[in-house]
Protein backbone atom coordinates (compact mmCIF):
# COMPACT_ATOMS: atom_id res chain seq x y z
CA UNK A 1 0.00 0.00 0.00
CA UNK A 2 2.92 2.50 -0.22
CA UNK A 3 4.55 4.24 -3.11
CA UNK A 4 4.92 1.95 -5.57
CA UNK A 5 8.12 0.36 -4.95
CA UNK A 6 8.83 -0.50 -8.17
CA UNK A 7 9.22 2.89 -9.71
CA UNK A 8 11.18 3.84 -6.61
CA UNK A 9 13.74 1.40 -7.43
CA UNK A 10 13.90 2.03 -10.92
CA UNK A 11 14.81 5.38 -9.79
CA UNK A 12 17.77 4.37 -7.66
CA UNK A 13 19.37 1.77 -10.39
CA UNK A 14 21.69 2.43 -12.82
CA UNK A 15 22.82 -0.82 -13.72
CA UNK A 16 21.79 -3.03 -17.66
CA UNK A 17 19.97 -5.77 -15.84
CA UNK A 18 16.26 -4.95 -16.01
CA UNK A 19 12.93 -6.88 -14.79
CA UNK A 20 10.57 -8.23 -17.33
CA UNK A 21 7.06 -8.85 -16.89
CA UNK A 22 7.54 -12.48 -17.97
CA UNK A 23 10.56 -13.35 -15.83
CA UNK A 24 8.26 -12.14 -13.08
CA UNK A 25 5.63 -14.20 -13.78
CA UNK A 26 7.62 -17.26 -14.16
CA UNK A 27 9.08 -16.68 -10.94
CA UNK A 28 5.37 -16.22 -9.44
CA UNK A 29 5.04 -19.59 -10.64
CA UNK A 30 7.81 -21.05 -9.40
CA UNK A 31 6.69 -19.65 -5.69
CA UNK A 32 3.33 -21.26 -6.26
CA UNK A 33 5.17 -24.24 -7.05
CA UNK A 34 7.08 -24.45 -3.98
CA UNK A 35 3.73 -23.45 -1.71
CA UNK A 36 2.04 -26.44 -3.29
CA UNK A 37 5.07 -28.85 -2.30
CA UNK A 38 5.63 -27.86 0.99
CA UNK A 39 1.32 -27.81 1.46
CA UNK A 40 1.62 -31.02 0.20
CA UNK A 41 4.51 -31.80 2.89
CA UNK A 42 2.22 -30.67 6.03
CA UNK A 43 -0.45 -32.67 4.92
CA UNK A 44 1.39 -35.62 5.47
CA UNK A 45 2.30 -34.18 8.48
CA UNK A 46 -1.03 -33.59 9.92
CA UNK A 47 -1.94 -37.80 8.58
CA UNK A 48 1.61 -39.27 10.23
CA UNK A 49 2.77 -36.65 13.32
CA UNK A 50 -0.25 -34.46 14.38
CA UNK A 51 2.03 -33.58 17.32
CA UNK A 52 4.54 -31.93 14.70
CA UNK A 53 2.19 -31.01 12.51
CA UNK A 54 0.37 -27.76 14.09
CA UNK A 55 3.25 -26.23 15.97
CA UNK A 56 4.97 -26.42 12.36
CA UNK A 57 1.56 -24.44 11.53
CA UNK A 58 2.36 -22.33 14.11
CA UNK A 59 5.79 -21.54 13.38
CA UNK A 60 4.81 -20.86 9.86
CA UNK A 61 2.23 -18.08 10.39
CA UNK A 62 4.67 -16.77 12.89
CA UNK A 63 7.97 -17.01 10.40
CA UNK A 64 5.68 -15.95 7.06
CA UNK A 65 4.46 -13.22 8.99
CA UNK A 66 8.26 -11.93 9.75
CA UNK A 67 9.39 -12.58 6.07
CA UNK A 68 6.62 -10.52 4.68
CA UNK A 69 7.38 -7.46 6.76
CA UNK A 70 11.41 -7.89 5.89
CA UNK A 71 10.22 -8.27 2.64
CA UNK A 72 8.45 -5.50 2.25
CA UNK A 73 10.59 -2.70 3.69
CA UNK A 74 13.29 -4.24 1.97
CA UNK A 75 12.58 -5.17 -1.62
CA UNK A 76 16.38 -5.86 -2.33
CA UNK A 77 16.23 -9.59 -0.53
CA UNK A 78 13.46 -10.76 -1.83
CA UNK A 79 15.44 -12.81 -3.74
CA UNK A 80 15.82 -14.95 -1.03
CA UNK A 81 12.97 -13.85 0.97
CA UNK A 82 10.22 -14.69 -1.82
CA UNK A 83 10.90 -18.24 -2.13
CA UNK A 84 10.92 -18.01 1.97
CA UNK A 85 7.67 -17.01 2.33
CA UNK A 86 6.28 -19.17 -0.37
CA UNK A 87 7.47 -22.33 2.07
CA UNK A 88 6.18 -21.11 4.99
CA UNK A 89 2.82 -19.97 3.66
CA UNK A 90 3.00 -23.70 2.24
CA UNK A 91 3.37 -24.94 5.17
CA UNK A 92 0.47 -22.69 6.33
CA UNK A 93 -1.87 -23.30 4.11
CA UNK A 94 -1.32 -27.12 3.67
CA UNK A 95 -2.67 -27.50 7.46
CA UNK A 96 -5.88 -25.08 7.25
CA UNK A 97 -6.58 -27.16 3.67
CA UNK A 98 -6.66 -30.04 5.90
CA UNK A 99 -9.08 -29.03 8.60
CA UNK A 100 -11.06 -27.49 5.76
CA UNK A 101 -11.36 -30.81 3.97
CA UNK A 102 -12.12 -32.73 7.16
CA UNK A 103 -15.48 -30.50 7.39
CA UNK A 104 -16.45 -30.37 4.14
CA UNK A 105 -14.79 -33.04 2.13
CA UNK A 106 -14.31 -32.09 -1.47
CA UNK A 107 -13.82 -28.67 -1.10
CA UNK A 108 -9.79 -27.91 -1.71
CA UNK A 109 -9.42 -28.75 -5.02
CA UNK A 110 -12.01 -26.64 -6.23
CA UNK A 111 -10.73 -23.55 -4.13
CA UNK A 112 -7.35 -24.43 -5.57
CA UNK A 113 -8.99 -24.76 -9.53
CA UNK A 114 -11.08 -21.72 -8.86
CA UNK A 115 -7.86 -19.27 -7.23
CA UNK A 116 -5.87 -20.08 -9.79
CA UNK A 117 -9.07 -19.60 -12.84
CA UNK A 118 -9.51 -16.15 -11.01
CA UNK A 119 -5.93 -15.26 -11.21
CA UNK A 120 -5.76 -15.89 -14.87
CA UNK A 121 -8.78 -13.93 -15.75
CA UNK A 122 -7.31 -11.11 -13.96
CA UNK A 123 -3.91 -11.21 -16.01
CA UNK A 124 -6.34 -12.02 -19.48
CA UNK A 125 -8.91 -8.94 -18.49
CA UNK A 126 -5.40 -6.43 -17.48
CA UNK A 127 -3.44 -7.39 -20.59
CA UNK A 128 -6.62 -7.32 -23.01
CA UNK A 129 -7.56 -4.09 -21.31
CA UNK A 130 -10.86 -4.88 -20.15
CA UNK A 131 -9.68 -3.56 -16.93
CA UNK A 132 -7.76 -0.26 -16.92
CA UNK A 133 -5.94 0.93 -13.73
CA UNK A 134 -6.85 4.38 -13.04
CA UNK A 135 -6.14 6.97 -10.33
CA UNK A 136 -9.31 6.16 -9.20
CA UNK A 137 -9.61 2.25 -9.50
CA UNK A 138 -6.24 2.49 -6.96
CA UNK A 139 -7.68 4.36 -4.47
CA UNK A 140 -11.27 2.63 -3.71
CA UNK A 141 -9.05 -0.84 -4.18
CA UNK A 142 -6.54 0.36 -1.76
CA UNK A 143 -9.68 1.77 0.51
CA UNK A 144 -11.45 -1.08 0.47
CA UNK A 145 -8.74 -3.84 0.78
CA UNK A 146 -7.96 -1.46 4.11
CA UNK A 147 -11.29 -1.36 5.37
CA UNK A 148 -11.69 -5.07 5.32
CA UNK A 149 -8.43 -5.67 6.80
CA UNK A 150 -8.86 -3.30 10.04
CA UNK A 151 -12.52 -4.70 10.08
CA UNK A 152 -11.13 -8.54 9.87
CA UNK A 153 -8.80 -6.88 12.78
CA UNK A 154 -11.81 -5.37 14.93
CA UNK A 155 -13.89 -8.75 14.84
CA UNK A 156 -11.05 -10.78 15.86
CA UNK A 157 -10.81 -8.52 19.03
CA UNK A 158 -14.52 -8.52 19.89
CA UNK A 159 -14.52 -11.74 19.97
CA UNK A 160 -12.65 -11.57 23.05
CA UNK A 161 -15.31 -9.00 24.37
CA UNK A 162 -18.50 -11.12 23.08
CA UNK A 163 -19.08 -9.29 19.66
CA UNK A 164 -19.68 -11.80 17.14
CA UNK A 165 -20.29 -10.87 13.50
CA UNK A 166 -22.40 -14.53 12.53
CA UNK A 167 -22.04 -13.18 8.72
CA UNK A 168 -18.38 -14.29 8.48
CA UNK A 169 -18.97 -17.50 9.06
CA UNK A 170 -22.86 -18.14 8.52
CA UNK A 171 -24.52 -19.10 5.23
CA UNK A 172 -26.95 -15.85 5.58
CA UNK A 173 -27.26 -13.82 2.15
CA UNK A 174 -25.22 -10.93 4.26
CA UNK A 175 -22.45 -13.40 4.92
CA UNK A 176 -22.98 -14.82 1.14
CA UNK A 177 -22.35 -11.29 -0.19
CA UNK A 178 -19.65 -10.37 2.15
CA UNK A 179 -17.44 -13.45 0.96
CA UNK A 180 -18.17 -12.33 -2.82
CA UNK A 181 -17.00 -8.97 -2.41
CA UNK A 182 -13.93 -10.01 -0.28
CA UNK A 183 -13.30 -12.57 -3.22
CA UNK A 184 -13.58 -9.97 -5.90
CA UNK A 185 -11.29 -7.52 -4.16
CA UNK A 186 -8.40 -10.32 -3.67
CA UNK A 187 -8.83 -10.32 -7.19
CA UNK A 188 -9.08 -6.34 -8.11
CA UNK A 189 -5.76 -6.42 -5.91
CA UNK A 190 -3.66 -9.09 -8.26
CA UNK A 191 -5.00 -5.91 -11.12
CA UNK A 192 -3.10 -3.81 -8.85
CA UNK A 193 -0.54 -6.08 -9.12
CA UNK A 194 0.30 -6.80 -12.41
CA UNK A 195 0.06 -2.96 -12.69
CA UNK A 196 2.69 -1.78 -10.30
CA UNK A 197 4.71 -4.67 -12.33
CA UNK A 198 4.38 -3.39 -15.88
CA UNK A 199 4.88 0.10 -14.45
CA UNK A 200 8.27 -1.11 -12.80
CA UNK A 201 9.59 -2.88 -15.95
CA UNK A 202 8.77 0.24 -18.14
CA UNK A 203 10.76 2.41 -15.53
CA UNK A 204 13.65 -0.39 -16.02
CA UNK A 205 13.26 -1.69 -12.27
CA UNK A 206 16.58 -3.44 -11.32
CA UNK A 207 16.11 -7.90 -11.61
CA UNK A 208 15.69 -8.68 -7.94
CA UNK A 209 12.49 -6.75 -8.26
CA UNK A 210 10.77 -9.98 -10.08
CA UNK A 211 11.15 -11.41 -7.23
CA UNK A 212 9.75 -8.73 -5.16
CA UNK A 213 6.65 -8.51 -7.99
CA UNK A 214 6.37 -12.83 -7.36
CA UNK A 215 5.89 -12.14 -4.06
CA UNK A 216 3.13 -9.70 -4.33
CA UNK A 217 0.74 -11.66 -6.38
CA UNK A 218 1.86 -14.51 -4.01
CA UNK A 219 0.37 -12.57 -1.14
CA UNK A 220 -2.75 -11.75 -2.74
CA UNK A 221 -3.08 -15.46 -3.93
CA UNK A 222 -3.12 -16.31 -0.34
CA UNK A 223 -5.48 -14.32 0.53
CA UNK A 224 -7.74 -14.72 -2.13
CA UNK A 225 -7.68 -18.84 -1.74
CA UNK A 226 -8.72 -18.41 1.87
CA UNK A 227 -11.66 -16.13 0.87
CA UNK A 228 -12.54 -18.92 -1.73
CA UNK A 229 -12.31 -21.47 0.88
CA UNK A 230 -14.44 -19.45 3.61
CA UNK A 231 -16.68 -18.73 0.04
CA UNK A 232 -17.40 -22.33 -0.56
CA UNK A 233 -17.86 -23.54 3.11
CA UNK A 234 -20.33 -21.19 3.82
CA UNK A 235 -22.00 -22.63 0.31
CA UNK A 236 -21.53 -26.00 1.87
CA UNK A 237 -23.53 -25.87 4.78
Amino acid sequence: MRNNPFQASARAYTGVDRMTVDGTLAKSLLLVFFALITAGIEVTLVHTSPQIAVPVMIGAFIGGFITSMVTIFKPQVATFTAPLYAVLEGFLLGGISYFFERSYPGIVLPAIGLTLFAALSMLVLYRSQVIRVTPMFTRIVIFSTMSVFFFYIFAIIGQFFGIHFEFLTHPTVLGIAFSLFVVGLACMNLILDFDFIAQGTAEGAPKYMEWYGAFSIMVTLVWLYLEILRLLAKLRR
